[in-house]
């Protein structure tokens, strides 16, 4: 009587009655109501158990932002089986990897990836059903639906195996991240509070659905009988029409994409307030005030594929309305305290003690709780090492302030030693990104006979703006430590991954190439 397993599809199950003839998805030209979306979802549970997948099974899907990988989110836990949601932009060798590593039977693929799908199908070590979705006469995932009884698969276990998400694989082998569905209900609950979502949200979906399940949003805003506003590709020109013509209020994503839309030439204030949620490395200063004036309330977040996306975030508190923007921005740079769902979070020293709450005294992020992983699938050595006294090393050097909230300066493996000196690169890229000219900045290390590491800034100029590296150098020693200060600066474009992150692993190549 006073127990029911926690598990994030029963969501839908609940908007399918209350919101029932309310638009739930919207994809280019198709739209779906709740109701319609449950008896979909519920259709490709009973397919999937058709095609001889059973409880536990492994499902891989690989597909942009679109309503299939969205109703993958419901329909393969319907069927009892576990998703495996994959990176759209890794190569079709490390996808296969996965696919092998996590032995998924079925692919499900838009029809962007034929090719790529054709490829992992013929390196598979053995048989891989295909299953294509596309607009077309030969739209395997429509069949596939059309002709299936509505299944749903009770949750026996709350902690039992929800999805795997892979890591990116950029240090390594990609690594199995285990969701269960207690974690993955309980965060989209706080993702839901914290952002805002109601039924009258329309969400974006500038974030990948793939990258931690689209941080939770993908049960999220169905939690909340929000409108999910599907979008296949980031493209900054049509990103803007939603926001002015969509009705869109809320939506996620990196601040390089934010980036993107904030000095992209179509920007421009909306009438109306959109609240924006952003994680993957520190917004500067300059970046929050932009996105202010064009009427974006944003919030930062902070996490990593193993807390199911956000665990932590910086709480707004509406007295620091009234203080000078400069502080403001201060502030809302900072990762803040663990959402409202999760333990609260420790910085620990080495020896996993905590650290002094100065402010200044440095130490690793640890956390732990129900929006924690269960652990890396068949690594239980990985496992051990990021977790080795119960609470999760996240690998980011951060500061605790006395009011609880923490400030990442780096992560461990970003900071620059210099004559002895550590230098925080996230301290040198917000000196560089607060000139005028610079729309973003990255600092790596790079080898120096003399110092061991000097750091070397890669950065990109607004369009239309012209600026020289020694004068820029100048300009951050003015605001910074002259040890501090970039040795060298390359001007141009800065390499991403699929979540819009910079991937410094590139940049230190090409910094050792420079003298």
């Amino acid at each position: 009587m006073s127990f029911e397993a926690l598990t994030p599809v029963a969501f839908l199950r609940r908007s399918a009655l209350v919101f029932a003839d309310k638009t739930a998805v919207i994809d280019g030209d198709r739209r779906w109501t709740y109701a319609q979306l449950f008896d979909r979802c519920t259709r490709l549970a009973g397919a999937l158990r058709n095609a001889g997948v059973q409880p536990g099974d492994r499902v891989a899907v690989l597909a942009p932002n679109t309503h299939v990988l969205l109703e993958s989110h419901y329909g393969v836990p319907f069927a009892g089986a576990v998703l495996v949601a994959l990176n759209v932009r890794l190569t079709a060798a490390d996808l296969g990897y996965i696919i092998e590593h996590s032995n998924a039977e079925i692919l499900i693929y838009d029809f962007e990836f034929e090719e790529t799908a054709r490829a992992i199908a013929a390196a598979a070590k053995r048989k891989l059903t295909l299953i294509r979705a596309g607009h077309d006469d030969n739209d395997q995932y429509e069949k596939f639906l059309a002709g299936a009884i509505p299944l749903t698969e009770a949750v026996a276990d709350e902690r039992g195996l929800l999805s795997i998400n892979y890591t990116s694989g950029t240090t390594g082998k990609p690594k199995g991240v285990m969701y269960h569905h207690r974690g993955a209900y309980l965060q989209a609950l706080a993702m839901a509070m914290h952002s805002g979502l109601s039924e009258s949200s329309v969400f974006l979906w500038t974030l990948p659905m793939f990258h931690c399940n689209g941080w939770c949003f993908t049960w999220a805003v169905t939690a909340a009988g929000g409108t999910h506003l599907c979008l296949r590709k980031v493209d900054p020109a049509l990103i803007w029409n939603h926001l002015r013509d969509s009705g869109v209020t809320q939506f996620n994503a990196a601040p390089t994409i934010l980036i993107m839309l904030a000095w992209h030439a179509n920007a421009q204030p909306l009438t109306r307030t959109v609240n924006v949620s952003t994680g993957g490395a520190p917004p500067t200063p300059a970046l929050l005030a932009r996105m202010a004036e064009l009427n974006m309330n944003m919030t930062h977040l902070y996490g990593l594929t193993e807390t199911f996306g956000p665990a932590v975030l910086c709480e707004w508190r509406r007295d620091w309305n009234a203080w000078p923007a400069d502080k403001r921005a201060q502030i809302k740079a900072r990762q803040g305290v663990g959402n409202v769902i999760a333990e609260l979070l420790r910085v620990v020293d080495a020896q996993g003690k905590d650290i002094a709450s100065d402010g200044a005294t440095l130490g690793e992020i640890a956390l732990r709780g129900n929006n924690v992983m269960l652990g890396y699938y068949r690594d239980d050595e990985a496992t051990r090492r990021a977790a080795p006294d119960g609470w999760f090393r996240t690998g980011d050097l951060a500061v605790m302030h006395a009011d609880g909230y923490i400030e990442i300066k780096d992560r461990a493996k970003d900071i620059i030693i210099s004559g002895g000196e550590n230098i925080a690169s996230v301290e040198v890229e917000r000196a560089l990104s607060a000139h005028p000219a610079v729309l973003e900045a990255a600092v790596v290390a790079a080898p120096d006979e003399k110092w061991g590491e000097i750091p070397v800034a890669f950065v990109t100029l607004k369009p239309g703006q012209s600026l020289d590296a020694a004068t820029l150098i100048a300009y951050t020693r003015e605001h910074l430590a002259h040890f501090k200060a970039p040795k060298h600066i390359v001007f141009g474009d800065l390499p991403k991954n699929a979540t819009g992150k910079i991937q410094k692993f590139v940049l230190r190549e090409t910094a050792r190439t420079l003298h």
